[in-house]
């Protein structure tokens, strides 16, 4: 009974990213927890904010302070032996992304390949990271559906975006049958549709503020009638029991 209640630490003190406890923990909007360097580098490698564990995405980018409470308790943690997370808490569920390359029960992913239309949990993703015959290699956030990514007709990654026919579209289709067409990079076309949502939302709460305020107008209005009824009621009650007096 004791040792389920270490293996419970473990997990709760355990960066998924890193694998290890977690070091400057920091907690997202979403609740999750992860390692300050890892969950910023994650950010900064993708284009949108969002959990590796829930997928929530974030709009703006969270400033991310570190959790003091939670960093006290790690260091508790180390001090009774603990170092890192059991490996069976990193394998793949229902609906993780497995890694494509572990035998047996396999590893949640941490990053799918374009080139490759493979993903790879931390161990087998190494040489992608160290070789440089992978530099030119596409990292992206683990996906199900790599093939999606990939032209039908030129089996090339879809990199571009073609803003006449509102569709994702690889190189070849650029200077192909999509020619003459306003065709920018996917990148672009994602930065700046996530700059469009990022001022709609802004507008939607302006707008939601300056109801409130009007609100708070009306209320204050509708306060300052009823008072001024009560109290025209109150000075005719004492004229007139003035009068009868």
């Amino acid at each position: 009974m004791e040792q389920k209640g270490v293996d419970l630490d473990q997990e709760t003190f355990s960066c998924s990213i890193c694998l290890d406890l977690l070091k400057d923990p920091v907690t997202i909007p979403c609740g999750h927890s992860y390692c300050m360097k890892c969950i910023q580098r994650f950010w900064d490698e993708e284009n949108i904010h969002r959990c590796p564990q829930c997928r929530k995405t974030f709009i703006p980018r969270p400033v991310l302070e570190k959790n003091t409470m939670l960093a006290a308790l790690v260091e508790h943690l180390k001090k009774t032996g603990v170092q890192a997370a059991p490996a069976d808490l990193c394998y793949a569920g229902p609906e993780d992304v497995s890694c494509d390359f572990c035998s047996g029960r396999k590893l949640k992913a941490i990053k799918s390949c374009l080139f490759c239309l493979a993903s790879y949990c931390e161990k087998h993703l190494q040489p992608h990271l160290d070789e440089a015959a992978f530099k030119k290699h596409k990292l992206v956030e683990p996906s199900m559906n790599l093939q999606e990514k990939i032209c039908s007709i030129h089996d090339e990654v879809m990199k571009m975006f073609c803003r006449t026919d509102q569709r994702c579209i690889c190189y070849l289709c650029s200077v192909d049958e999509h020619e003459g067409h306003k065709i920018v990079s996917a990148a672009a076309e994602r930065t700046e549709r996530q700059r469009d949502l990022e001022e709609s939302q802004q507008q939607i709460q302006q707008r939601i503020q300056d109801r409130e305020k009007e609100v708070k107008l009306l209320q204050q209005e509708v306060e300052a009638i009823n008072h001024s009824a009560d109290q025209t009621v109150k000075d005719n009650f004492t004229q007139k029991k003035n009068i009868c007096t």
